[in-house]
């Protein structure tokens, strides 16, 4: 990869936030984690202007809606490439994602982390027009 990306995953489930995080640093992200939407907004609130964000939508605190409507309406990123990774995979959902400016929408049921990592890969690519590898 020529730019290190820095990517922001939220999500409330540690264990999956470890093994995404181990992923992306494998594949050579600068990572960050969120363990929640108010962990990460208050990371986001603190400076952290991420290039990829990779958000869950169903958590305790704030749900990833609120946290997309939350950075988009307090401009807390700078065009960041948000990309849903849920098990939320109803059309409702997927739709009003796309509303928010979701870049990508992934079931977590039906991806590996190496698919999820492609996937990702593949959309940082289309956004930014440079092919990475």
């Amino acid at each position: 990869m020529n730019k290190k990306y820095k990517i922001l995953i939220v999500d409330d489930d540690k264990l999956l936030l470890d093994m995404y995080s181990v992923k992306f640093n494998q594949q050579g992200f600068d990572v960050v984690i969120g363990i929640g939407g108010e962990d990460a907004l208050a990371k986001l609130r603190d400076g952290l202007n991420p290039d990829v964000i990779l958000l869950d939508l169903v958590m305790p605190d704030v749900d990833g809606f609120d946290f997309f409507e939350i950075i988009n309406r307090e401009k807390l990123c700078e065009n960041p490439i948000v990309i849903i990774l849920t098990n939320q995979g109803q059309e409702s959902d997927i739709k009003r994602a796309k509303e928010l400016g979701a870049a990508g929408y992934i079931v977590k049921a039906s991806a590996l982390p190496s698919e999820v990592l492609e996937q990702v890969m593949k959309i940082i690519e289309e956004k930014t027009g440079r092919i990475e590898g």
